[in-house]
């Protein structure tokens, strides 16, 4: 009965991992395949509606801690002593003296033999001054004077409003309102404003700051904090984002309802390529697209809640092609846009060791769509091999070993970059093939070497030799690590094209190689699923032909 409890126990675990998974996987196959919002490019589709959330507010990265990690202590001649402040004073000659001195509550500093001196609101440049003509008074002759200030006077400042951290912080009088901004975690992008942030004192207006000045030219109002002052950042106010071919993809605030393009394009900077923009109306009954070159669009009205699209709008007219390997010619080529692979071959000067019918071309399109078509089978396998099911406890910790195995093996794959190779075999007229921009032309050097990759004891190349057969080559490499029955080889020609080779065809001399070749021996899968199995031989393949390698488990 214990028996049969304790195994009921584990099914129902078993089944509960099971659902987990489940989500799990679906979940992570959900948010691979839904694309992120875009923010580092236009949209492709100019009649999408796009608006200003989950973009960043122009400015927000000033914020950083660098300004709290230092606060202004050093000689501010513009600084006006306030009540509190530490005067260092030395009088000698006649009469001889030398101590610090607080300024009172009056505003004042006692000197002996003076009295009572104002000192509250001078400035720090003219603090001397003001010290030794009180002294003058007393001592006119046989006196020396100087007088600094010693330290500025501690303050607490209150920050308040759409900030980060509101609180009560500690500086000196002499800081920036910088610095206590960043004590409180820096502006609230999402509601706070860069324009409008206010200090109040004794519960009244004394001083506004607008951040926008700051960032775009150093200016920053110079004025000083008393204790118990409040820095308030208010509301943000109008927001239009701006997006795609520009320096500055952010949230642009500004004071009236309303701006124009061409200041948002001053502050966003588009870059020297852009030509056109497009404007998302999206403070309107119904949404409305509005499209125009740059030039055109300086003084169109945009409204809070627009959005901004700069891209480039070029008719092609021509493309560049990078041309490697055994070639005399220029390794950039400059084509008319429509060009096709016969017009550069017939401006290729061939080297004497090339070898042309093996010419290879290598497209970046191709590339992403390898890698695209090479995730979506990752992201399969990882669903068969999390949601696989167990029948006894026993088999449920081979298949968590097992997965435990494939999963680590699917992360390498997924750093395996393919090659974007096209294959130009069997095509009724390579000359024909329309070439893109970055194409790269490979001509490839002639060969008399067979490459032997994957589940061989000894991976190597190796002399072409005729009428050797795909098994000699493997035995010359080592032979196979596994049962020759359970291995699958594939052989890689020079021009993109492949041959899958039957086990029993192995030893025939029927089957094609040629010089330049490659051989691909992809390891037996070793798994109890049938599907995960057949899962892995497919991506054996697919990294294989489209990056020129073998992942073993």
């Amino acid at each position: 009965m214990f028996d049969a409890l304790t195994l009921k126990t584990n099914r129902l675990a078993q089944f509960a991992l099971l659902a987990l998974l489940t989500l799990l996987v679906s979940a992570t196959s959900l948010a691979q395949s839904v694309p992120p919002l875009a923010q580092d490019a236009a949209p492709v589709n100019e009649g999408k509606s796009e608006t200003i959330e989950r973009r960043e507010a122009f400015g927000t990265w000033i914020f950083g801690g660098e300004f709290a990690n230092q606060s202004f202590v050093g000689f501010n001649p513009s600084y006006e002593i306030a009540v509190g402040d530490k005067i260092s004073l030395r009088l000698w000659g006649g009469f001889d003296f030398e101590g610090a001195l607080v300024v009172d509550a009056q505003g004042n500093v006692f000197l002996p033999q003076v009295g009572p001196v104002a000192v509250q609101g001078v400035r720090n440049q003219d603090l001397n001054k003001v010290v030794t003509e009180s002294v003058k008074r007393v001592f006119r002759k046989n006196v020396g004077v100087y007088a600094s200030l010693d330290g500025a006077e501690p303050v607490k400042v209150f920050v308040t409003g759409f900030v980060q951290q509101p609180g009560l912080y500690a500086g000196h009088a002499s800081d920036s309102v910088l610095f206590f901004l960043d004590q409180a975690g820096g502006i609230d992008s999402a509601r706070g404003s860069f324009l409008d942030v206010h200090v109040l004192r004794g519960g009244e207006p004394h001083k506004s700051v607008n951040l926008y000045d700051f960032i775009l030219t150093g200016t920053l109002p110079a004025f000083q904090l008393a204790d118990g002052d409040t820095i308030v950042v208010k509301p943000v106010k109008s927001q239009v984002a701006v997006l795609g071919d520009v320096q500055n993809k952010n949230l642009f605030e500004f004071d009236a309802g309303t701006t124009t393009v061409g200041e948002l394009l001053a502050l966003s900077r588009p870059y020297p390529q852009a030509t056109h923009v497009r404007i998302n109306r999206n403070n309107r009954a119904k949404t409305e697209v509005e499209y125009m070159t740059l030039a055109a669009a300086q003084s169109v009205t945009v409204n809070s809640g627009d959005v901004l699209s700069v891209m480039t709008d070029k008719s092609n007219g021509t493309i560049s092609v990078r041309v490697e390997g055994e070639t005399d010619s220029p390794r950039e080529v400059v084509l008319r846009y429509g060009a096709r692979l016969g017009d550069l071959l017939a401006q290729i000067d061939f080297g004497q060791n090339a070898q042309p019918e093996a010419v290879q071309l290598m497209r970046h399109s191709v590339k992403v769509r390898q890698k695209e078509m090479l995730d979506a089978q990752l992201r399969a396998l990882e669903s068969s091999v999390l949601t696989a099911r167990s029948n006894t406890a026993k088999e449920a910790e081979l298949r968590k070993s097992e997965a435990e195995l494939i999963l680590k093996w699917v992360e390498r794959a997924r750093n395996v970059e393919p090659n974007g190779q096209v294959s130009l075999a069997g095509a009724s007229s390579v000359n024909d093939i329309l070439l893109e921009p970055g194409d790269v032309i490979r001509i490839p050097r002639t060969s008399n070497l067979v490459m032997v990759h994957g589940d061989v004891l000894f991976p190597s190349a190796m002399a072409f030799q005729t009428g050797r057969t795909v098994e000699d080559y493997i035995d010359q490499a080592g032979g196979f690590t596994q049962s020759k029955r359970n291995t699958n080889v594939l052989i890689l020609h020079r021009d993109g094209t492949f041959l899958k080779v039957r086990t029993g065809d192995l030893d025939s001399k029927r089957v094609p190689l040629m010089p330049g070749d490659e051989i691909f021996v992809l390891p037996r899968v070793a798994t109890k699923h049938v599907q995960i199995a057949s899962d892995i031989i497919s991506i054996f393949y697919q990294l294989a032909l489209s990056a020129g390698v073998v992942l073993r488990l």
